[in-house]
């Protein structure tokens, strides 16, 4: 297994300062050293840059393990890797990489794969408003068409939907409403300036994961583009079972683009089928969810951003 693993090809990605949140670059296990080496000479940053590149290797290994025999993967009680049994004639691989999973019993990722480059205060780094869109036209069509499908009826009586780490603008179908729509964000300028929003909160869920709201309180939660900034997910996900209603609906919708330097470091480190997983994985270990599922609603692949959802619902009996 050993010599296995020394062997293998992972397809570690590097964070890119344009906005694009991962690059593919190949290189073996054994030639790790190799390459921080020359790492270190990037502006003086030695011991920062270095271990940030071999920070959140983990999600790498799931897409080789994939692959192999359930021996293999286990490899005598050593490794503990979530697998997916890949089936022919697949797609999208973002889709097939929620399908079949064998969950390993613990939570696979550790503290450090979510640290992030810039650990300064997030409050900081959101003070100022942006009134700008993080994904292009296409993504952002693609994404409010899924929500016009999944969605309950506007005007539902009685209906609450809360939407995470929100901003001035939250990509529902024109026109939709609902009596209660929560915003929940870090700027409080960009709250106020969206118009969907009957009420918001300004809170920084990577300082305290418990969510304001009581129990059973949400249809609906929504999360888009900023499920690979939060740095406590599984509290935020048990936290999100507690506030929705039985059945209620989980979406987490991303894509390739991210700030870098916020984004946690088992997310810069891996690609887009692998970030499926690791929200899954969210669902998964937080409990009281349904098994996640994967959508690729990318519009125009290879032409436009890529637009993924991760979704659950809370059991009927949580």
């Amino acid at each position: 297994m050993a010599s296995r693993l020394a062997a293998a090809t992972l397809p570690h990605r590097l964070p890119i300062l344009a906005g694009v949140c991962s690059s593919s670059i190949a290189f073996t296990v054994d030639s790790v050293p190799h390459f921080s080496k020359s790492v270190k000479k990037l502006k003086g940053k030695i011991r920062v840059a270095s271990r940030r590149l071999l920070l959140g290797l983990g999600a790498s290994f799931w897409a080789q393990f994939m692959s192999m025999s359930a021996s293999d993967r286990i490899g005598g009680g050593r490794f503990f890797m979530a697998s997916a049994r890949q089936q022919e004639g697949a797609s999208s691989p973002v889709e097939e990489s929620l399908k079949n999973v064998e969950w390993p019993e613990q939570f696979p990722f550790k503290e450090e794969d979510f640290q992030r480059f810039d650990e300064t205060p997030d409050t900081i780094f959101y003070e100022e408003p942006r009134f700008v869109t993080h994904i292009d036209d296409p993504a952002i069509a693609a994404l409010t068409k899924y929500y016009s499908k999944v969605f309950p009826p506007s005007n539902t009586p009685g209906v609450s939907i809360l939407d995470m780490c929100s901003s001035w603008v939250s990509h529902f179908p024109s026109g939709y409403k609902q009596d209660r729509v929560v915003g929940l964000g870090l700027n409080e300028e960009e709250l106020k300036g969206n118009p969907v929003l009957t009420e918001y909160v300004v809170q920084d869920l990577n300082v305290n994961p418990k969510l304001p709201f009581e129990d059973n309180s949400f249809d609906v939660i929504t999360n888009v583009v900023s499920v690979d900034y939060l740095t406590k997910p599984l509290d935020i996900f048990k936290e999100m079972c507690r506030i929705l209603k039985p059945g209620g609906l989980a979406i987490m919708s991303f894509s390739n683009r991210c700030f870098w330097t916020k984004a946690i470091s088992i997310w810069t480190s891996t690609g887009d089928a692998e970030h499926a997983m690791i929200v899954g994985s969210y669902f998964h270990y937080a409990g009281g969810f349904e098994p996640p599922q994967a959508v690729d609603i990318s519009p125009n692949p290879g032409r436009s951003d890529p637009m993924y959802v991760v979704y659950s619902r809370k059991l009927s009996t949580a």
